[in-house]
């Protein structure tokens, strides 16, 4: 058997073939497409993307993709069915109130007010046609059809949390939640690929662009390149952490009490989500658990 290096450019079904290939003693390595396309000459096909690939596997400060296990890759199975079917109720929900309007029946934004809207097509009379009636009762039994699913997924991402003990040390940083914190553990490749922690916050995307030269830093926003499932995760809580904050008070002298007398909220989030991200990657790494920073 010939012990080698197989590169392979990480796209659907690779991790699957990647552990098939790793079976039969080959060294796998995965490498993101983006990194591949500059080195493709020029036209598209099977042997310009092999060579393309072969060419940027030889490069000396290539990054790779980890191989998952099938462990993991099911962990984020569960979240990513759960992300989907929060996105169509999303949909349905937009699409129901978008419909309804037309015939003045008006509700707030939310799944909280489905209950409002429900009652006022049901008290609505003979004012909106009868198909109007029928479909708008259709979609709100497809939309608690979706809530229903959604709370089996979140009661099972729950169970999973409980019973995974990296998960459970995660949960203890403020604005991480079960959600959240299994995200982390499934979608994560490992952190010891990453040498520092500001590694980890670029691949989730939580860093500033840079347009630097001369030796001059030059800083814009935050670079949306990354795994923007866990940057929309740590975001949404690091949202909830300055919102509590912002109402309830920060300790005086503490970082956050500095950045809400300055800076706006969305960027306090921001930049409360990278410390997040930073604070993942050591307790994956380790074994400890949060501990809420000493105030001047």
């Amino acid at each position: 058997m010939h012990h080698g290096r197989q590169p392979q450019k990480a796209c659907a079904t690779s991790h699957h073939w990647g552990r098939k290939i790793g079976e039969l003693g080959h060294a796998v390595r995965l490498i993101a497409p983006a990194y591949v396309k500059p080195f493709v000459k020029r036209q598209k096909n099977d042997a310009a993307d092999a060579e393309a690939i072969a060419e940027a596997a030889s490069r000396p400060t290539m990054r790779f993709v980890a191989v998952k296990i099938v462990t993991k890759q099911a962990a984020g199975l569960t979240f990513k069915t759960r992300d989907l079917l929060v996105r169509q109720r999303t949909q349905a929900i937009s699409a129901l109130r978008g419909h309804l309007a037309e015939y003045g029946l008006i509700a707030p934004q939310g799944p909280a007010h489905l209950a409002r809207l429900k009652y006022a097509l049901e008290q609505s009379g003979s004012e909106p046609p009868e198909a109007v009636i029928e479909i708008g009762m259709e979609l709100l039994s497809h939309i608690e059809a979706l809530e229903v699913r959604i709370d089996g997924l979140s009661a099972r991402l729950r169970t999973e949390a409980r019973q995974d003990e990296m998960v459970r040390r995660l949960m203890t940083i403020p604005g991480v939640g079960p959600v959240c914190a299994v995200a982390l553990a499934a979608l994560a490749p490992p952190v010891e690929s990453f040498s520092k922690g500001r590694d980890f916050a670029a691949w989730i995307g939580l860093v500033p662009r840079q347009d630097s030269s001369g030796g001059k830093a030059r800083l814009g926003r935050t670079a949306r390149m990354g795994q923007r499932d866990l940057r929309r995760l740590l975001i949404i809580g690091a949202t909830s952490v300055v919102r509590w904050r912002a109402r309830h008070g920060a300790p005086a002298g503490s970082w956050m009490a500095r950045m809400l007398a300055t800076k706006p909220k969305m960027l306090v989030a921001v930049a409360l989500a990278n410390k997040i991200a930073r604070v993942a990657r050591a307790l994956m790494r380790g074994d400890g658990v949060y501990r809420a920073p000493a105030t001047a």
